[in-house]
């Protein structure tokens, strides 16, 4: 049986993880990708506190946050398709969608 702790450290090793990612990488698709390591990083801290806890909320929980992220990423991917067709880059930092 593995001790919860490092479930715990384990998620927060795949948060830290996700965080750097989007902070450090300047493809689109790669930012996406960074985030989904950071929901299922919270999906495991949820399962594991619901394991621990002996109740079923936590993968409920979970559940949501894996129907949220597979839009998010449905959401995410369709946007950068749109500006991959009109600028022919996903480089975040080239792109000036927002600007005046």
């Amino acid at each position: 049986m593995v001790p919860f702790a490092w479930y715990q450290m384990l998620a927060a090793l795949l948060f830290a993880i996700g965080v750097a990612g989007v902070l450090t990488r300047r493809n689109g698709i790669m930012i996406l990708l960074s985030i989904e390591l950071m929901l299922n990083a919270s999906n495991l801290s949820f399962v594991a506190f619901s394991r621990q806890l002996g109740g079923l909320d936590g993968h409920v929980l979970a559940l949501i946050v894996i129907t949220m992220a597979a839009a998010e990423v449905a959401v995410g991917l369709a946007l950068l398709i749109v500006v991959a067709r009109l600028w022919h880059t996903t480089r975040v930092d080239r792109l000036r969608l927002f600007h005046g």
